[in-house]
């Protein structure tokens, strides 16, 4: 508390030009103010400004170091009166970005609850698999399911992802399981076509090295959540995101092969401009997804919870 109290000594002085000035603002002293400056300056080891009875200058160290001081006293007024105003005080227009199946499944469905104690907040989706440019079209915020980021903007990790080859039981005792990777030219593969964007590869991790196979099936799309269910229906096999697909695992009625050709996980992301305020229904907003995530058996299918 004595740091905190001669930072604040500091930039009182600064801003008010003398110490006379400043101690009228807090009630005291001006000898008090003074011996915190000389106890601030002795800890850093640095002349802060110079002082005398008509004037007040501050040093090169000490107005680079004001101008920290001043964020810090700002940041931690902001975090006080955000405590205190308490979650209730959020409110405004959030515009959300998501891609259209995870959207659908695993972030406007979470939404009424979120708004539950926050009657001034409005919340939009706009759910695209299309990366949206969050600055000219006018987002606060974007989900985003791996890639690369922008160093001109913040990603903030909400779950882990990665990507299995699944089938249903009865697919499997059909027609067998694909030990290796070439087994897969054997088997019905249900794959994003050209107009999909995946030209139907399927990537996997084979002696530490990124492979690409070439599969093909009776079926393909350019549609997530069509293949999704002509897996479901034992169509094929699909090589299909675990937040998709970890609910019918954990049911037994889907059941994953070459686990050990899978690439590393993958993160799901919260992503906003960097600004040096980040609105508060933004921040709460990232903070409630995490913790929905992070719910015991959120993903196994048990989505009735509380935060």
């Amino acid at each position: 508390m004595d740091r905190f109290r001669q930072i604040e000594t500091f930039v009182r002085v600064a801003d008010a030009g003398s110490l006379a000035a400043a101690a009228l603002e807090e009630g005291v002293s001006p000898v008090i103010l003074g011996r915190r400056i000389d106890a601030l300056e002795r800890r850093l080891g640095v002349k802060l400004m110079y002082r005398s009875t008509r004037r007040l200058v501050i040093s090169e160290e000490g107005a680079a170091f004001l101008e920290r001081c001043r964020g810090l006293l700002r940041e931690w007024n902001q975090a006080e009166n955000e405590l205190t105003e308490g979650r209730r005080a959020v409110s405004g227009h959030l515009v959300v970005s998501a891609p259209a199946a995870f959207g659908r499944k695993h972030v406007a469905p979470l939404a009424s609850q979120f708004l539950a104690d926050k009657p001034e907040l409005q919340v939009s989706f706009n759910l695209s698999d299309r990366v949206a440019d969050l600055v000219r079209e006018g987002y606060d915020l974007s989900i985003r399911i791996g890639g690369s980021v922008d160093p001109n903007f913040v990603a903030v990790k909400l779950a882990s992802n990665r990507r299995v080859v699944c089938g249903t039981p009865a697919y499997f005792e059909q027609y067998g399981r694909p030990q290796t990777l070439d087994d897969l030219r054997q088997h019905n593969c249900l794959a994003f076509n050209l107009q999909g964007g995946q030209n139907r590869g399927w990537y996997f991790n084979r002696h530490g090295r990124l492979v690409t196979v070439r599969v093909g099936g009776t079926l393909d799309c350019n549609d997530g959540e069509l293949l999704h269910r002509w897996v479901s229906e034992g169509l094929g096999l699909g090589w299909r995101s675990t937040w998709e697909v970890q609910a019918q695992l954990a049911r037994g009625e889907l059941e994953t092969v070459l686990d050990e050709f899978a690439l590393p996980d993958y993160d799901i992301l919260a992503v906003y401009p960097q600004q040096r305020y980040v609105p508060a229904k933004v921040r709460y907003f990232i903070d409630y997804l995490k913790a929905c995530y992070a719910q015991d058996d959120y993903w196994n299918g048990a989505h009735e919870f509380r935060v």
